[in-house]
């Protein structure tokens, strides 16, 4: 009697069996490559970042891709390109920065940027093209030591070096050249 109960539930038990050890057995696998020492701590994709100073935001970043590197001197890079809106006390946008390439350096609380780098004053409808820019966020000044290009809504300006205040509304050119509009008057 005791093998024929067994014989019974066989099956039963058999399909049991195969269905513990195939829910048990995992065909999934992930491919782990070793970390290298120059390789990102982290990697995001599609950022929104915020940045404030006692409760108040001041500026908004957003990249397709983030890199964060750690150790002595922390900073986030931004392979694919970036923008930033600058925004005034009462949270509108002053300003904007663009570029295909940036690096934020943490402990030192500034922003570098390259290749296509174009700062916009949105207010007074300003533009600044370059291809090397620094953001000193503590000090609030913006500054390209190579080549620059501003145009106005009455005149293209271009120069070697330019300094300016993080909005772009108070602004310094070496050695300028280029195209304005001038009144009769004010020669």
């Amino acid at each position: 009697m005791k093998a024929s109960v067994f014989l019974r539930f066989a099956p039963l038990l058999l399909l049991l069996f195969i269905m513990v050890v195939s829910c048990s057995k995992s065909t999934e696998t992930q491919d782990f490559t070793e970390h290298k020492e120059n390789d990102p701590e982290m990697r995001a994709h599609n950022i929104d970042l915020l940045f404030s100073d006692s409760g108040r935001i001041q500026a908004r970043l957003i990249s397709p891709l983030l890199d964060q590197y750690g150790g002595e001197s922390p900073y986030l890079e931004f392979p694919r390109g970036f923008k930033v809106y600058i925004f005034d006390s009462v949270r509108r946008v002053s300003s904007t920065i663009t570029g295909n390439r940036g690096i934020r350096r943490e402990l030192a609380h500034t922003m570098e940027a390259w290749g296509n780098v174009i700062v916009r004053n949105e207010k007074k409808n300003e533009q600044l093209n370059t291809e090397h820019l620094i953001w000193d966020e503590n000090k609030r000044r913006i500054w390209s030591d190579v080549k620059v290009k501003i145009t106005t809504p009455d005149k293209t300006l271009f120069g070697d070096r330019m300094e300016s205040n993080e909005a772009f509304t108070n602004y310094s050119i070496l050695n300028v050249t280029g195209q304005m509009t001038v009144k009769k008057d004010t020669l």
